[in-house]
């Protein structure tokens, strides 16, 4: 049986042999599963990349209000899409490294005010137009406009100068930036013909991929880009489907029957479960990715800090981690930053749940004892809705009148999140601390979802960014990182792990902790055997 396993195993390494018929000989000869899967993979990775076949993601968070306009991106379907047709300058890897994109180099002066990004020679956008430092310019200008509502533009504010010199992008900054190339890969910031001015929907752009169809909230199609400057070392797929799966169920029963070949969002409670079909395996990854309650701070009754402190000491972390990430993932303490972010102050005191104390400052508030609306939906965050339950029950615990209001999927990051004054959300985390802060926090930002608007946080957030000694940065993080655990509208209860679950067809895959699916890059780095 050895002698005849080694054959098969050779076929499959010279490509003249599939899985099925080599699950299906392996069956045959007495081999579980199980172990004819493994066998089958370790086979594969040794052939090296195949060229062709659909690579089909079942993805998590698609509306049919979704557009192709990278600055309003605000849920996994469209991000998936955009990783496929579009790139940004540069992009950070799953080692937390700067790889270049459309730009090949980049250098900052000694005081990083001043950035200088070299545009790759010989790239195009997916319609055959060279790109050019003015693309660059263009798409920067485009982001940083007010009527814009980029989620970007918290990040790319404070630019005092942009120019052309050459075959080069240059950018200068009111103050010193050292994480500026950081910043600039936010995926909002797909450069785009003459920046997305004429057709921001167009889909235009130099990634692996090119659009080809799009239902919102149902389904998009691409074909690989013949033109891609990456050439054949990445995009092996003539074929990428990005298919809006929201419901937990059908999307975990499309990969089981093979329908995808990828889901994210595995809920917590069946990934050991899934983890054992012998077809598939559960990928995760910890990362910088939270799962939380928002409240807008400008509004009654969260403008009394007193309610909000109420709260924050009323949800009990670790029965939350416990029962609804069943261990993917780790406590939060009502700030975006952990472990995972470079200059994070782990002396800074974890909030524990209280109610004792969570009673005191209900009082303190004034609140008049009407039913405090928590919105939720099944999309927020897998487990949401039992995580507002569960946060329900603590509340009730510390006489907090918490009323539960389901929300349909469909809408909920366009009529409820940013919308809605207390709501379950989720954050994907960015991949430096002024990043994060920058995008939520600051309060000129598009997306601060909490409506945090602090002069002394946002001068804090300035003198970081400017600020070279790491000891100093530091510093000032922590009491940023303070100030909104302690004044903020945000409750963050946990940080999850990324869930993937993926057909042991696929290969090359590799977990990666910015985001799910490789970072919506499965279809650019895998291959099907």
């Amino acid at each position: 049986m050895n002698e005849q396993i080694t054959h098969m195993a050779g076929q499959v390494t010279a490509g003249k042999m599939t899985r099925r018929e080599f699950m299906g000989k392996a069956a045959a000869l007495g081999v579980s599963a199980a172990m004819a899967s493994t066998m089958f993979a370790d086979a594969a990775r040794a052939a090296g990349p195949v060229k062709g076949g659909t690579f089909k993601m079942g993805v998590q968070g698609g509306e049919s209000t979704n557009t192709q306009d990278p600055a309003l991106w605000s849920s996994d379907v469209p991000i998936a899409g955009g990783q496929q047709w579009g790139e940004t300058l540069v992009e950070v890897n799953g080692k937390g490294e700067l790889e270049g994109l459309v730009a090949e180099s980049w250098e900052g002066s000694a005081d990083a005010k001043t950035w200088r990004f070299k545009v790759r020679q010989g790239i195009e956008f997916s319609n055959g137009k060279t790109v050019t430092p003015e693309d660059i310019m263009r798409t920067m200008e485009r982001h940083t406009n007010e009527d814009s509502q980029s989620g970007a533009l918290g990040i790319v504010q404070g630019i005092e100068s942009m120019r052309v010199d050459g075959d080069t992008f240059e950018v200068t900054m009111e103050i010193g930036n050292a994480d500026l190339p950081y910043l600039l890969a936010d995926y909002h910031l797909k450069i785009q013909p003459d920046g997305g001015f004429d057709d921001p929907n167009s889909a235009v752009g130099t990634g692996p991929y090119v659009l080809e169809s799009d239902e919102p909230g149902v389904r998009m199609q691409f074909v690989r880009n013949p033109n891609y400057w990456g050439g054949d070392a990445f995009a092996h797929y003539d074929s990428v489907e990005v298919i809006t799966l929201n419901d937990a169920t059908a999307r975990t029963a499309a990969l089981q029957s093979g329908q995808v070949d990828i889901i994210n969002r595995v809920e917590p409670k069946i990934a050991q479960l899934l983890d054992r079909a012998p077809n598939l395996s559960v990928q995760n990854v910890s990362g910088r990715g939270h799962y939380v309650f928002i409240m807008h701070v400008d509004t009654a009754p969260f403008d009394a800090n007193e309610l909000r402190l109420a709260l924050k000491y009323a949800i009990n972390r670790e029965e939350m981690v416990d029962k609804i990430l069943r261990g993917y993932g780790g406590i939060g303490n009502d700030m975006p930053i952990n472990a995972a972010y470079p200059l994070f102050d782990d002396s800074i005191p974890q909030r524990e749940y209280d109610p004792a104390k969570a009673a005191e400052h209900y009082k303190k508030s004034g609140h008049d004892g009407s039913p405090i609306i928590l919105r939720t939906a099944d999309g927020a965050f897998p487990g949401a809705v039992d995580a507002a339950a569960l946060f329900q029950q603590t509340a009730q615990a510390a006489g907090i009148p918490l009323e539960v209001k389901r929300e349909p999927n469909d809408g909920y990051w366009s009529e409820v999140w940013n919308v809605q004054p207390f709501c379950a959300s989720y954050w994907s985390g960015r991949p430096v601390q002024d990043q994060m802060y920058a995008t939520a926090y600051l309060s000129t930002a598009d997306w601060n979802d909490t409506r945090f608007k602090r002069p002394e946080f946002d001068e804090m957030l300035l003198a970081a960014r400017s600020e070279l000694d790491d000891a100093k940065r530091k510093e000032i993080y922590s009491k940023m990182g303070m100030m909104v655990r302690d004044e903020g509208g945000l409750i963050l209860p946990m940080f999850n792990d990324f869930i993937d679950a993926v057909s042991n067809e696929v290969q090359g895959y590799v977990p990666d902790p910015n985001g799910a699916m490789m970072y919506w890059y499965a279809s650019k780095f895998t291959w099907k055997a």
